[in-house]
């Protein structure tokens, strides 16, 4: 991977592996954009132990998450399953130690956006991504979510959302992401790549226009 080249990282937990899926296939639309790459991450559950007991690197899937991903990415997606109607603790547990980044103003001005699996179809994927979205509030950045004008939002017959991708897992056998909730994660990731490059050359008359 190329030091130069801007990233969106896709940040997110995943139990069963539903929101694991949906991070490619946000990562899958990131990489339709030309002059920018997709960063998988995830993040280690989060446990009462004192004592350091997971690997630095996980035995499987994307590598953890660490502050520098965060610090230098040009757009942001982060990803949960519901934890009634609220993000997983093990997500927040991360974004809760980014309070330097915060105070400096690290992530100001760069997009972002949510996307969630829940195990019903009513199950809180609307106020998941909501209050997913309060973190990104606070460190100044872009929000971005999915228009109308992709048709697989009012085609779709189970997960998808204006405020962001959802997945609608079923609460017995997982099910997998349908045609259309693939199709809505990938315009996420688009939509984040586009405007993390928009955004990214107008950085500095940005800056200047906030001081």
């Amino acid at each position: 991977m190329s030091q130069e080249q801007p990233y969106v990282l896709v940040l997110y937990y995943s139990r069963s592996g539903q929101t694991a899926e949906m991070a490619r296939q946000v990562a899958r639309g990131v990489a339709r954009r030309s002059g920018i790459e997709a960063r998988l991450r995830t993040v280690p559950p989060v446990s009462p132990d004192t004592e350091a007991s997971l690997p630095p690197v996980p035995d499987d899937g994307a590598p953890y998450a660490s502050k520098d991903d965060l610090r230098h990415c040009a757009g942001l997606a982060i990803g949960s399953p519901t934890r009634f109607g609220n993000m997983a603790a093990p997500l927040k547990h991360f974004l809760d130690g980014t309070g330097d980044l915060w105070l400096n103003g690290t992530l100001a001005g760069k997009p972002a956006g949510a996307f969630t699996s829940t195990g019903s179809l009513h199950g809180g994927q609307e106020t998941t991504l909501l209050t997913m979205m309060i973190p990104l509030l606070h460190h100044g950045m872009v929000l971005c979510g999915v228009p109308y004008s992709e048709s697989a939002l009012s085609d779709t017959r189970s997960g998808g959302t204006p405020y962001g991708p959802s997945h609608w897992a079923g609460t017995g056998e997982q099910q997998p992401l349908s045609e259309h909730e693939k199709i809505i994660c990938q315009a996420l990731g688009e939509r984040l790549a586009g405007l993390a490059l928009t955004l990214a050359a107008g950085a500095p008359d940005r800056r200047q226009s906030l001081t």
